[in-house]
Order: C-alpha cells, then sequence, then structure tokens
C-alpha cells in the first residue's frame, strides 16, 4: 500500500509543476490559484460528506484544518507559482525536494524529534546540488537577480509546505483522516484566497483558452485532490520525514517534461546537481550508508 502511495504521489506532482507553468500568462497566479483549489474543494468537499467519509471533528480542529489549508493550499503555491516566473518549473521542483531537510529539523522543532547525524550529511551534498544547478542561472542572470528571486520563492513556498505537514500530523494524531483535513483545508484556502484577491483587487479573469483549462482541470483533480490525498496518507502512516523522500523522485520528472516543453537544456552541470540532490535525500533517508550514527539532539 506504501509504495502504490509513494507512486501515484510521484508521478502526478512530478508532472504538475509543468501544468503550473502552462497557467502563467493573462491570468494572475492568485486568481489561478484560487481557480485550482476551489474547484478542487466544490468536487471533493460534498463527495466526503455525502460517502459519509468524513471523520468527526471539533471546533479546536477546524483551526488546525485551516491552518493546513493556509500552508499547503495557498500560501506555498503563491510562492512556487510566481517562482516559476523567474526560473523553469523543473528546477523550481528541485528546490522543493529538499523539503525532506525542511521536514527533518520542524520535526525536531515541533515533535522534539532528534536530527540524526545522516542529516548533516545530506544537507552537504542538497545545497551542493542546488548550487551547481543555480551557479549558471544566476551568473547569466539579469542586474534585477530574477533567478535569486525564484530561488528564494521556491524556497519560502517549500517551507510552507514542510509547515502544512506538520500540522497534517498533527490533524492525523487527532483523529482527522487525510481526506477529510484535505476537503475542508481546501474549502478554507479558497474562502482565504478569495479574501485575498478582494483585498488586492486581483481581477477574476476568465479561463484564456483549452490549454489553460487542461492544466486547471488537471491540478485540481489529479494535483491536489489525489496528489495531496496519498501523500498525506503518507505522512499519516510512515511519517513526514521519510513521506517527504517522494519528492526526490519530482525533480527527476519535472525536468525532463521540462526540457520537451520548456525547452530547457540539460548539461551536465545539470546532471551533476541533481544527481548530488538526489544523493542528499538518498542519505538522509538511509537509502546509502554513511559513517555517522549519532543522533543530533540539540
Amino acid at each position: 500500500m506504501n509504495l502504490a502511495l509513494f507512486a501515484v504521489t510521484v508521478f502526478v506532482w512530478g508532472t504538475t509543476w509543468l501544468a503550473i507553468a502552462m497557467q502563467l500568462g493573462p491570468v494572475p497566479v492568485l486568481t489561478s490559484i484560487f481557480y485550482r483549489f476551489a474547484f478542487a474543494a466544490a468536487l471533493m468537499l460534498p463527495a466526503v460528506l455525502v460517502s459519509g467519509r468524513a471523520s468527526r471533528t471539533r471546533p479546536r480542529d477546524h483551526l488546525f484544518i485551516a491552518l493546513q489549508g493556509l500552508c499547503l493550499f495557498s500560501l506555498n503555491f503563491v510562492c512556487f507559482y510566481n517562482a516559476t516566473r523567474f526560473v523553469p518549473s523543473g528546477l523550481v521542483s528541485v528546490v522543493f525536494s529538499l523539503a525532506t531537510l525542511y521536514n527533518a529539523v520542524n520535526a525536531r522543532i515541533f515533535f522534539g524529534e532528534p536530527i540524526s547525524g545522516r542529516m548533516l550529511v545530506a544537507t552537504v551534498f542538497g545545497v551542493g546540488g542546488l548550487v551547481v544547478l543555480f551557479l549558471p542561472s544566476m551568473r547569466a542572470a539579469a542586474l534585477g537577480g530574477e533567478t535569486l528571486a525564484g530561488l528564494g520563492l521556491a524556497a519560502l513556498g517549500t517551507l510552507f509546505f514542510s509547515l502544512g505537514n506538520m500540522v497534517s500530523r498533527r490533524n492525523s494524531a487527532a483523529g482527522v483522516t487525510p481526506i477529510t483535513a484535505n476537503a475542508f483545508g481546501m474549502a478554507y484556502a479558497s474562502v482565504f484566497l478569495a479574501a485575498i484577491l478582494a483585498a488586492t483587487g486581483t481581477p477574476i479573469v476568465a479561463p484564456p483558452d483549452a490549454r489553460y483549462l487542461a492544466a486547471l482541470g488537471w491540478l485540481s483533480i489529479f494535483g491536489s485532490i489525489v496528489g495531496f490525498t496519498t501523500y498525506l496518507m503518507l505522512v499519516a502512516r510512515i511519517g513526514s520525514g521519510r513521506a517527504a523522500y517522494a519528492t526526490v523522485m519530482f525533480p527527476v520528472v519535472a525536468l525532463m517534461l521540462s526540457a520537451v516543453w520548456e525547452g530547457y537544456a540539460w548539461t551536465g552541470a545539470t546532471v551533476l546537481g541533481l544527481a548530488l540532490t538526489v544523493v542528499g535525500n538518498l542519505v538522509a533517508f538511509g537509502a546509502l550508508r554513511w559513517p555517522m550514527r549519532r543522533a543530533i539532539a540539540s
């Protein structure tokens, strides 16, 4: 079961980066994110309630479900969508793969889990891989620093994603199933995004073409409903650290699609940087052995 959840999550989320890039254009970023989760909530919440699959929740639970929606279904995507304006979507997904390291640190902060020595080694590989990947782009970037802006936004979006993982762990421990938390969380996120649209005066622009609608459908149904449900089921079953290991594989799928659809050219630096990032994640979750075995307790 865990392997199936892992495979579905990797495939679905590996493709969403390209779909996000396909939505960039006349429709404002905030509007696109609102469309995505409003559509997903409109499909998922009634289905969960009518089918009787919604778990029991208390008013306090809904506060945390709303917080989960804020982190996983709104603020992180504001960052990710804007990041793809500055750097290829495949490279954004590589930054996202560092969610494994974010989760390890946040699990230490919020749940008291020790950070193993392997995480220090993994950090060296992961950060080193990102430097190799982004250094050519940074050197060629305009004076406005668009590449740095894209990198920063992707990193901030990954932080929100990781914080959402922590809230999801709390919700699962309280008996709130991932399906219930996602259905209500997407609804709360939609309300929050609508409020932001109104506050900022962002226009509600109609979807411009079939390409945009196809991307919206894929992101809402598969990227949101299916992808987040399978991923958070993994978080509940095997923990946030091991579940985030799925992000190791996202860049492989995303960079392949980016090469075909966005003209992203693979170079020796791409291969080396991606390899270092993957090795870092493999070390982090025990797939490769390393000499350090003592846990870092502080």
